[in-house]
């Protein structure tokens, strides 16, 4: 259970990064809301995966799907560009986030 933990507490720090992107587009204090509670929820996602996941482990994992994440969140969604180096890079970090769930 703990791996679904830190797997839903990468899509918080995801749709929290897009949730930025989306007030810096349009700062009005509403979508304060969804940007804090999705935060939010990532960390106490994260803290609970962390009662079972080594603590280096965990934050590698979520910090590394959530970086990718917000990189194919801002291509799919937000027109960042997608060259094939950026698309490389960011395989390595999913593979490098799969291999340490594989030897953990």
């Amino acid at each position: 259970m703990a791996w679904v933990f830190l797997a839903l507490a990468s899509l918080g720090e995801i749709f929290g990064v897009m949730f930025i992107n989306m007030y810096l587009a349009d700062k009005k204090w509403w979508r304060l809301i969804p940007l804090v509670l999705s935060f939010g929820l990532g960390f106490v996602l994260l803290s609970l995966a962390m009662r079972e996941i080594p603590m280096g482990t965990a934050y590698a994992i979520w910090t590394g799907l959530g970086a990718a994440g917000a990189v194919l969140i801002g291509i799919l969604f937000f027109r960042e560009p997608a060259g094939w180096k950026r698309l490389l890079f960011i395989s390595f970090i999913i593979a490098g986030a799969a291999c340490l769930k594989l030897f953990s």
